[in-house]
């Protein structure tokens, strides 16, 4: 919930510290945001357009693939990955868990599960996504919130660091960790979701892909260990909708031709899952970082 969380947000206006009544959250310099029915905050401010964000129909679609449990062995090495980086940060106190870019907040989730005096933030740019991470658990707070801008979360205040299939901000995700935080990216790898992507005409995971990633956080981080988790899926033509409908091929496929094609698969489709997950340490501080 906000409530076990709003200690570790600052305002996107002003950088001030933040506080929960009943339907909003304020800073003492009297910026308020309100809190929605479904538990979660909008942190975003400004005219300007936030990055793109996913749709209703693709929350939906992702919410009902991860829920019957496709991805689990994933979810499951980011929680261990989660678990291993709380329990070795030398913060005292209940240690804090934050996804940037959560989605649905499913591996948020899964993490917390593993760590029952952490505290989870979820934040996404899509409010679609961040109404279902509202209630994905007991023990997370759910923030609308773009990568790309500073992040509305307390400088040095985050233990360990979630980036699943998402963006990262390098210099913002070096600011929150503390002095020993873990970062933990995970991305598709070019054998994701094969032999769909050739039958499908799905969009291929650029083989720049590792180069970028180590660019994006580079003289921010270091990489202390990599691994990669692939495994086969059985899945139906529902199934099929559901993984193709849930990431990026969704913005750039005509939904009637993709339909009509998953229609020609079998009624069922072996798939491979293939993912790369890699852990970074945050470099040490030279100097004292303000919060802003």
């Amino acid at each position: 919930m906000l409530a076990d969380v709003v200690e570790l947000l600052i305002c996107p206006v002003c950088g001030g510290d933040l506080g929960l009544d009943e339907r909003a959250v304020r800073c003492p310099s009297g910026h308020a945001f309100d809190v929605a029915r479904q538990g979660y905050v909008s942190l975003l401010t400004g005219s300007r357009a936030p990055g793109t964000a996913d749709s209703a129909e693709m929350v939906a679609a992702r919410d009902a693939f991860l829920g019957v449990g496709h991805f689990d062995p994933l979810a499951e090495a980011v929680a261990e990955a989660c678990r291993t980086g709380a329990e070795g940060s030398r913060r005292t106190g209940a240690k804090v868990v934050a996804d940037a870019g959560a989605g649905t907040g499913h591996y948020l989730a899964r993490a917390l599960d593993r760590l029952p005096d952490a505290v989870g933030i979820a934040l996404d740019v899509s409010k679609h996504a961040v109404r279902r991470a509202a209630r994905a658990h007991p023990r997370l707070g759910a923030v609308v919130a773009d990568v790309w801008r500073p992040m509305p979360v307390r400088s040095d205040s985050v233990d360990v660091l979630l980036n699943v299939f998402a963006p990262r901000n390098g210099p913002e995700f070096a600011r929150v960790l503390g002095d020993d935080g873990t970062l933990v990216v995970v991305t598709p790898t070019s054998q994701h979701l094969e032999p769909l992507v050739e039958r499908l005409g799905l969009l291929s995971v650029d083989e720049e892909k590792e180069r970028r990633v180590a660019e994006s956080l580079g003289g921010h981080f270091a990489e202390t260990g990599r691994s990669v988790h692939e495994f086969g899926m059985t899945l139906g033509r529902e199934a099929v909708e559901a993984v193709v409908g849930m990431g990026p091929s969704a913005w750039h496929t005509d939904s009637h031709a993709m339909r009509a094609r998953i229609t020609a698969l079998p009624e069922t489709s072996e798939v491979t899952a293939s993912f790369r997950m890699s852990i970074f340490q945050r470099h040490h501080r030279s100097s004292p970082v303000l919060d802003r």
